[in-house]
C-alpha cells in the first residue's frame, strides 16, 4: 500500500501529459517540437520548453506514415530529432509479468517462514526435555588445579582421592575397589564449593558438566527427570567424567513433607537422581559432585552408602588460609611495598573467599578512583570497613547534639571493649556514618576461636550494652540509637539459655526444635518442647545474663570515666581514632 501510493504521487509529479494525434500534428507544424522518441506505440515529445508529452499511435501504423497521411511538411519533420526505442525483455517483463507474479512470490515468502518458525518450535519442543548442561572446555591456560585454590587442606586432600580414581582407576579395580558414585560438598555460601569441583576437573582433565540444581525444575511436568537422563547419558558417552550439580537442595529436599515448595514434580526429578546414580556400571569412570550449603535439607535417600557417600566439609578460611586466600586474588593487584596482608587477615575473621575476594576488589576500585597506580594499606582498610557496615555517608547531615550522643555511645563500646579482658581488641572507632549505623565500633579477633566460653559470652553482652548505658549517664536518658544493639544482646542471651546450655538454673539442656518451614513467609519454625512455666524461668535467665552483663559494663563506665571523656572529645575532634591511637590512649588491654 505505502509503495502504491508513493508511485502513484511520484508518477503524477514525471509522467508525461497525453495528448492526441492532432494536437502533435499542429505542434510540429509550428515548429515547437524539439525531440521526438518512438517506442512501441508510444510517441514520446519533448517541447522547445522541455514540456514532455506522450501521444499513442495505432499499432500497425509508423511515424512516418501517419506524418505522411496528415501531410505534414517534410522539411519540418526533418528539422526534429527522431529517435526509435525498441523495448527489451526485461522491460516487458517488468512491466507484463511482474505486477502478477510479485503476490505469488510475496506469499511463497510469507508461507516459507511459517513452515519455518513451526518447525524451529517443533525442534525446541522436541530439545525441551534436555539437559542444557555446560561443558567446561580444559585448556592448560584457563584449567583451574588445586594451586588456584587456597585454604582448604583437608578438603583437598579427600579431593585428591577422587582424582586418582579418575585418572588411574585400572589399579582401583584391579583391587575391586568401587569408584564413589557422588561427592557432597558442604561448606558457608563463598567458601569455594565450585571452585574445588573445577580444581578436581582441572585436576584430573576430565570432562566437567555443570548444571545448577533450579535448572531440572520447569513447570512441565516430566522435564525434570528428563534433563536429568539426558544429563546422565551425555557424561556417560564423556566417561571419565565430572557432573557438578550446584545448590543440589534445589531438588533434593526432603520428600513427603508437604511443606517447604514440595511438590509432584521436584520429587520425580530427585526419584530420577537417585535411580541414575544406582544405574552406573562398575567400569564406568563417572563422579558426581554436588555442592549445598544446607545439608541439613536434603532427603535421607542422597546421603546413604552408594549415593553422596562421600561428604567433604569446607570450613570458613582460618588466619594462614586467609592471608593466602589475599595472595591469590591479589595476583594482578598491583600492591603497594608497604602491604601487609597479613595484617589484613587478622582484622578479616570470619570471612569467606569470596568476601576476601570483594575486600579486594573494592580496594582497587578505591585506587583507581583516586587516580592511584598501586592499592595501599588505607584502601584495604576502607574497603574491610565497606564489605563489613557499608559505605560512608559523609554528607549526612547531624547536629551537633546527635553527634555528641554518637561520640560518647561508641565511646562507651570502645572502653568497656579495651578495658574487659575476654573481648576482642578495639581497632577502629568512628562517628562518621556506614550504612545504616550511625557510628560504629570496629573490633577484630588476634586469633581464631572455635569455643567460647561463658565469661567471653557476658563480658560480649557488657560491650553491645554499654553505648546504651553511658547515654543513660551521661545524658540522663536513652535515644533508638542502641535499638540494634539491644536487638543483638537479647538474641545472643537467648541462645546462652535456649542453645548453649549455660544457665545455672535451668541446668544443661537446649530449649525449642528449630526446623525449617517456608510457609506463609515464615523460614524457621520453632516447636516447643517446653511447658509456659518453663518459657517463664527462661524469660527471667535472659533477663538474668543481660543484668550480668549491664553490671560489668556500668562498672567500668564509671570507674574510667574519665578515659570515657576522653575517647568521647577526640571522637568529637577527629571523627575517627585508629588501633594505635586508642591503645596509646587506653594503655595495654588487660589479659584473661
Amino acid at each position: 500500500m505505502v509503495s502504491t501510493i508513493f508511485s502513484y504521487f511520484f508518477e503524477n509529479s514525471t509522467k508525461p501529459q497525453t495528448v492526441g494525434i492532432e494536437t502533435l500534428i499542429k505542434q510540429i507544424n509550428n515548429e515547437e517540437v524539439s525531440e521526438i522518441i518512438i517506442s512501441g506505440n508510444n510517441i514520446l515529445t519533448t517541447l522547445k520548453d522541455s514540456t514532455r508529452e506522450k501521444t499513442l499511435k495505432e499499432s500497425n501504423e509508423s511515424f512516418s506514415t501517419l506524418l505522411s497521411n496528415y501531410n505534414v511538411d517534410p522539411a519540418k519533420a526533418t528539422a526534429i530529432k527522431i529517435s526509435v526505442k525498441e523495448d527489451t525483455a526485461w522491460d516487458y517483463f517488468l512491466i507484463n509479468i511482474l505486477p502478477f507474479l510479485l503476490p505469488f512470490i510475496l506469499v511463497g515468502f510469507f508461507l516459507f517462514f511459517m513452515m519455518r518458525g513451526v518447525s524451529g518450535a517443533n525442534s525446541k519442543a522436541m530439545s525441551f526435555g534436555q539437559a542444557a548442561a555446560k561443558d567446561v572446555k580444559l585448556d592448560k591456560k584457563n584449567r583451574t588445579t588445586f594451586k588456584d585454590v587456597a585454604g582448604a587442606k583437608e578438603a583437598k586432600e579427600e579431593l585428591k582421592e577422587i582424582v586418582e580414581f579418575l585418572k588411574f582407576p585400572k589399579k582401583f579395580h584391579d583391587l575391586g575397589a568401587k569408584i564413589p558414585r557422588g561427592v557432597l560438598l558442604l561448606g558457608a555460601p563463598g567458601t569455594g564449593k565450585t571452585l574445588l569441583a573445577r580444581s578436581v576437573s582441572g585436576e584430573a582433565q576430565v570432562p566437567f558438566f555443570h548444571m545448577s540444581g533450579s535448572e531440572f525444575v520447569e513447570m512441565f511436568v516430566g522435564v525434570g527427570a528428563s534433563r536429568v537422563r539426558s544429563l546422565f547419558e551425555k557424561a556417560k558417552k564423556n566417561s571419565p567424567c565430572i557432573i557438578f550439580i550446584d545448590e543440589i537442595d534445589a531438588v533434593g529436599r526432603r520428600r513427603g513433607s508437604g511443606l517447604g515448595g514440595s511438590h509432584d514434580e521436584r520429587e520425580q526429578t530427585l526419584n530420577q537422581i537417585l535411580v541414575e546414580m544406582d544405574g552406573f556400571e562398575p567400569t564406568q569412570n563417572v563422579i558426581v559432585i554436588a555442592a549445598t550449603n544446607r545439608p541439613d535439607v536434603l532427603d535421607p535417600a542422597l546421603l546413604r552408602p552408594g549415593r553422596f557417600d562421600r561428604r567433604v566439609i569446607i570450613d570458613l578460611p582460618d588466619l594462614q588460609d586467609r592471608e593466602d586466600i589475599l595472595h591469590v586474588h591479589a595476583r594482578q593487584k598491583p600492591l603497594a611495598k608497604e602491604v601487609d596482608l597479613k595484617k589484613i587477615a587478622q582484622r578479616t575473621a570470619g570471612f569467606s573467599g569470596a568476601d576476601l575476594a570483594n575486600i579486594l576488589n573494592e580496594a582497587a576500585i578505591l585506587a583507581a578512583r583516586e587516580n592511584r597506580k598501586e592499592i595501599i594499606n588505607e584502601d584495604l582498610f576502607e574497603a574491610i570497613e565497606k564489605v563489613m557496615i557499608g559505605p560512608e555517608r559523609k554528607n549526612r547531615i547531624i547536629t551537633e547534639k546527635e553527634k555528641k550522643i554518637t561520640a560518647y555511645h561508641e565511646a562507651g563500646h570502645a572502653l568497656v571493649s579495651h578495658f574487659l579482658p575476654n573481648t576482642d581488641p578495639v581497632h577502629k572507632v568512628s562517628i562518621i556514618s556506614r550504612g545504616a549505623a550511625g557510628g560504629y565500633t570496629l573490633q577484630a579477633a588476634s586469633e581464631d576461636k572455635h569455643f567460647h566460653p561463658k565469661s567471653e559470652f557476658i563480658s560480649d553482652l557488657a560491650v553491645l550494652l554499654a553505648g546504651h548505658l553511658t547515654e543513660k549517664t551521661i545524658f540522663g536518658e536513652v535515644t533508638t540509637g542502641a535499638t540494634s544493639d539491644l536487638r543483638r544482646a537479647t538474641a545472643l542471651a537467648r541462645s546462652l539459655v535456649t542453645d548453649y546450655g549455660m544457665s545455672d538454673n535451668l541446668g544443661p539442656r537446649t530449649y525449642g526444635e528449630k526446623e525449617e518451614m517456608i510457609f506463609l513467609g515464615r523460614e524457621i519454625h520453632e516447636q516447643r518442647d517446653y511447658s509456659e512455666k518453663v518459657a517463664e524461668k527462661i524469660d527471667e535467665e535472659i533477663a538474668n545474663f543481660i543484668k550480668q552483663g549491664e553490671q560489668k559494663a556500668q562498672a567500668i563506665i564509671d570507674g574510667q570515666r574519665d578515659k570515657l571523656e576522653l575517647i568521647a572529645n577526640t571522637l568529637l575532634e577527629k571523627e575517627t581514632i585508629e588501633k594505635e591511637e586508642f591503645e596509646e590512649m587506653m594503655g595495654p588491654k588487660p589479659q584473661a
